[in-house]
């Protein structure tokens, strides 16, 4: 594989899996501005340090989140993005009166994810391919 490629580990696996994800405010509405910004990152953070995943690069919008973050394959993107949604929905709407006011919910329930990194499809076919012939 590629030297470029930094590996993490668990008990069980040895790892790199980057993903993509960006999810929305209901309606898509304009309401991630000013200090929602910054408390927003605050929870994502620290929901992030709590599970160990590891976020390469977050911005904030105000209609969207997107989210570049690295998590243990065994404890899986989707439960991530679950727990973070989840987590900053409930503080913000309590510290935030607007957003209850505004929204019957602070997040749609859909997201998109995509892998990133490593090496493009081609060579890991050729590398898997090639395997049988060492």
């Amino acid at each position: 594989m590629s030297k470029g490629i930094q590996l993490k580990a668990n008990n069980n696996i040895v790892y790199s899996c980057k993903y993509h994800v960006v999810w929305c405010p209901k309606y898509r509405r304009k309401v991630l501005v000013n200090a929602v910004v910054d408390r927003l990152k605050q929870l994502v953070e620290q929901k992030a340090l709590d599970v160990r995943a590891d976020i390469i690069e977050m911005e904030v919008m105000p209609d969207h989140v997107p989210l570049l973050v690295e998590i243990d394959p065994q404890f899986g993107i989707h439960k991530l993005v679950k727990l973070i949604k989840g987590y900053s929905s409930r503080i913000l709407r309590q510290e935030f009166k607007h957003l209850k006011s505004r929204l019957p919910s602070l997040w749609t329930n859909s997201y998109f994810v995509a892998t990133v990194g490593g090496a493009p499809l081609a060579i890991v076919k050729q590398y898997i391919e090639n395997q049988t012939k060492v």
